[in-house]
């Protein structure tokens, strides 16, 4: 695999998609290859057969080669599933000496001791995402290094999940021989494929409606701010066709996407599907107002469930405002009449999110429809992760040069230039440090796999 190419593996309830990428001259995403398979092995985005979710893994990594004729070793993976849950944590450490500047040690001592918090058994912490911090009570500092104080503060968004499921989707994707290069939670790799910077700093809400559940991701001043999974998806709505209709699965699906309709209102009473009878068996005759009801009714429980999580964050209040409204993405929003639908249950501004804000633009219409937002995020954060490797081992020649030199500069007589090094080898380490959380959760994870073997 070329070293600028990265590679996203979305395992979702009924898909697996692997998609292949790199930037091009203008710092877009251009897209290689795509691979997608028939998910066999995981319910409600977790896995619950080991050994059909590595078939379906495969199958998507071979198309998705064949097509960009390219080989793959690592993928970045998404994860999310029913397990997933976040809270709100604020923590503070007192600095032994106020009249040094907080530095990233300080950032670090503040972040392990979130990971003291008593979770419940099995659970683990995913994400620990700052939201501001506060020094000597001075509030709303979104940047702390560099500044003087003796009380550092912070608000932490922290995202918590059942370690076990983590550890079935790693096992899955090594066991298909592919290296486990990142792990990302999904709500918040689709919300970097769909939504803008402006949209974030505004204040959004992104639900992604996938098969097995539905993610939220709320944003508010450029931070994340909440984020649950709902245990519901399209899924639950193929199902409730075939049985309100008494159909096959594969019939009610095809129902669901061809003529289905999130509004009943739309349909006239004389609008009739006729399926095709089982086996020679006589064939029903579907009115298409009686399928807008039962996907209504569903449709409108999974909105006032995600409905409920975006007032739990608070979007009521007047500093916690939601401009940007709502922005629905996955295979659900293409659902008819949705976008209404959600405008009219909650009352807030809602557009469709397709990802091509960050796709170069002769992308394929297939690529840039909601149902790979999650993917192509995925993607993105793959082809980040080796930019800031790139730049760590710039950085790290730098330092090694700089040390180098300095060694130099002692042998023979002034030592000043050691002195205006050594803030140099200072200054480059806390970006490696601080943005490697989530690094440090994967190699844990492939840790634990490499000795379970």
């Amino acid at each position: 695999m070329e070293q600028n190419i990265a590679v996203g593996l979305d395992i979702g309830t009924t898909k697996i998609v692997a998609m292949i990428g790199r930037k091009n001259e203008y710092g877009k995403v251009e897209i290689l290859g795509i691979g997608k398979s028939k998910s066999l092995g995981v319910h409600r985005g977790v896995v619950n057969n080991i050994t059909q979710t590595i078939q379906s893994i495969q199958l998507a990594i071979q198309e998705a080669e064949a097509v960009a004729s390219e080989k793959i070793d690592g993928v970045t993976v998404g994860i999310a599933g029913q397990h997933i849950r976040s809270l709100q944590h604020s923590d503070y450490i007192t600095r032994n000496n106020a009249d040094t500047v907080i530095n990233e040690d300080d950032i670090d001592r503040l972040i392990n001791q979130v990971h003291k918090l008593v979770m419940l058994p099995g659970e683990e912490i995913i994400h620990v995402l700052p939201q501001e911090y506060k020094i000597d009570g001075q509030a709303e500092i979104k940047e702390p290094i560099g500044m003087y104080g003796g009380r550092l503060e912070a608000n932490f968004h922290v995202v918590v999940g059942q370690v076990t499921s983590i550890r079935n989707i790693a096992r899955c994707v090594q066991s298909a021989d592919i290296e486990l290069e990142g792990i990302t939670l999904e709500p918040l790799a689709s919300a970097n494929a769909v939504l803008s910077q402006e949209e974030k700093e505004a204040g959004v809400a992104l639900i992604d409606i996938g098969g097995g559940t539905t993610d939220l991701a709320v944003f508010k001043d450029g931070i994340i701010r909440h984020t649950a999974v709902i245990p519901f998806g399209g899924n639950v709505i193929t199902e409730d066709i075939k049985e309100g209709c008494s159909i096959i699965e594969k019939q009610a699906e095809l129902l669901k996407v061809k003529f289905g309709s999130a509004w009943p209102g739309d349909n006239k009473d004389n609008e009739i599907v006729s399926i095709p009878g089982l086996r020679g068996r006589e064939p029903k005759e579907i009115t298409l107002k009686n399928l807008s009801k039962i996907i209504h009714a569903r449709v409108k429980e999974i909105i006032e469930q995600v409905f409920i999580e975006i007032t739990n964050y608070g979007h009521e209040e007047q500093k916690k405002i939601l401009i940007g409204g709502i922005v629905l993405t996955g295979g659900g929003s293409q659902l008819k009449h949705l976008k209404q639908l959600v405008e009219y249950i909650t009352g807030m501004d809602t557009r469709i999110g397709y990802p091509n804000e960050h796709l170069a633009g002769d992308s394929d219409d297939v690529i840039t429809s909601p149902l790979y937002a999650t993917a192509v995020g995925l993607v993105m954060d793959g082809l980040q992760r080796q930019e800031r490797k790139r730049e760590e081992t710039v950085e790290e020649e730098v330092i090694n040069e700089a040390q180098e030199t300095a060694k130099v500069s002692e042998l023979t007589t002034a030592d000043t230039e050691s002195e205006t090094v050594e803030p140099e080898v200072k200054s480059t380490a806390p970006k490696k440090e601080r943005r490697s959380f989530m690094e440090n959760f994967t190699s844990r994870i492939k840790d634990f796999l490499d000795n379970a073997e």
